[in-house]
């Protein structure tokens, strides 16, 4: 006989798992970055930790996430939809796709091509808060250049370059002996997990304190002037594949793994001698109305008026506006890739239509070409570059220290 009762599904409610400032995190929202994460771990062949030791590092990176998401709000840092579809189509080809292959494979693999849209726009506004935030901590002394074009390191035409992975036993700012100590011992128990052959990415996944935990420690190519000197100092004296015992850092215990090593480039460098206008949107100016002041500017450019007066007039890169748009000389690797391609694409002495960068709407004049070896004003700019880029990344690292410990978060059961 069959059965007249209908018995109701049971279906678990979705609840709060952290209240994070003004924000929630949602028990769906871990339960879906966690997946990711698993997913992209597999596809990179790496053995995922306990499942419980992979939710807090997620759950962890989420908080993060939110403390800075809304901070880019309450500084009007936002991301266009140009930008992000130009992030896309990057994506894609990086991946040998078309945008709408890309989009296929996506939901192909059971992902909703939505979520990953906004998954990848918050992974662009997180990188433009950080800059931000932190590139304003940097100040770069003239007596900071020549006393690193002084040193052994300086005084190379170049240097080479490492493909690096760190895992971090991170300390409080003001950590006791015994917080020191107990951190000395977890990371001498990572390193010999390690020698006793453990797989790198994976202990990091399951036991770095770093933002790049969940990467697999993965710090990508770094040149070793760029590095903090005890960080280069250990990349110098690994061989391919070798990790460092842990060393004392200013934030923890750090063991670092050097993956690859490559030679440092020649001395004759291209260069362009470029000015630039920047117009930022703002609470009073869209981006449409930005776009059309920036051709309304290139109109005036073209009919004779001052690149240096328009730029001292409307340029909001304070830096380079006060001194009429002049970026001097650069070189590849110093803009972002939508300035550089620009950049490259226009012909010298004219400019360019306006274009978008995560910065704003720019406006170039490209001025001059060169082919110059390593002159001393050469040799000062990658010095100071150098150095900017080796503070930002040691700044970066306190900078996330210190927002998180300043949020409020509350985790619920």
């Amino acid at each position: 006989m069959l059965s007249t009762s209908v018995q109701a599904e049971v279906v678990p409610l979705d609840h709060i798992v952290a209240i994070v400032n003004d924000d929630i995190i949602m028990q769906s929202e871990l339960d879906n970055r966690t997946a990711l994460v698993r997913s992209q771990l597999a596809a990179n062949q790496t053995r995922l930790p306990p499942d419980s030791v992979l939710r807090n590092q997620v759950l962890d990176r989420l908080i993060l996430d939110s403390i800075q998401l809304q901070i880019a709000d309450e500084q009007g840092i936002k991301v266009s939809d140009r930008q992000l579809n130009e992030a896309l189509e990057q994506i894609a080809s990086r991946n040998g796709m078309t945008l709408e292959q890309f989009r296929e494979a996506l939901i192909a693999e059971g992902q909703d091509y939505a979520s990953a849209r906004e998954q990848i726009r918050n992974e662009l506004l997180l990188s433009q808060v950080q800059q931000s935030n932190v590139n304003r901590r940097i100040r770069v002394s003239e007596q900071e250049v020549q006393n690193f074009l002084d040193s052994e390191q300086g005084q190379q035409t170049g240097s080479p370059d490492y493909l690096l992975s760190n895992i971090l036993v991170a300390v409080p700012d003001q950590a006791t002996p015994e917080m020191l100590k107990r951190a000395e011992t977890k990371a001498i128990d990572i390193y010999r997990q390690l020698q006793g052959g453990a797989n790198f990415a994976e202990t990091a996944v399951a036991n770095s304190n770093a933002q790049n935990a969940l990467n697999g420690g993965d710090l990508g190519w770094r040149k070793a002037s760029e590095l903090p000197e005890v960080i280069a100092t250990i990349a110098g004296t690994l061989d391919k594949g070798e990790f460092s015992k842990p060393v004392r850092i200013a934030s923890g215990y750090i063991i670092v793994q050097l993956r690859d090593r490559r030679g440092s480039q020649g001395t004759l460098v291209p260069q362009t001698l470029v000015s630039h206008i920047l117009l930022k949107p703002t609470e009073i100016r869209s981006d449409a109305q930005t776009r059309a002041l920036a051709d309304q500017l290139r109109s005036r450019l073209l009919a004779g008026e001052s690149f240096e007066q328009l730029a001292r007039q409307y340029s909001d890169d304070t830096g380079s506006g006060s001194l009429g748009g002049d970026l001097s000389w650069t070189q590849a690797g110093q803009m972002v890739p939508e300035f550089e391609q620009v950049m490259n694409e226009t012909a010298t002495g004219e400019i360019s239509e306006p274009f978008e960068s995560r910065f704003g709407w720019h406006i170039l004049w490209v001025r001059d070409r060169r082919t110059q070896d390593m002159s001393e004003e050469m040799r000062e700019n990658s010095a100071r570059f150098s150095i900017r880029q080796r503070k930002y990344n040691e700044e970066l690292t306190s900078w996330l220290r210190e927002i998180r410990s300043q949020a409020y978060v509350e985790l619920k059961n």
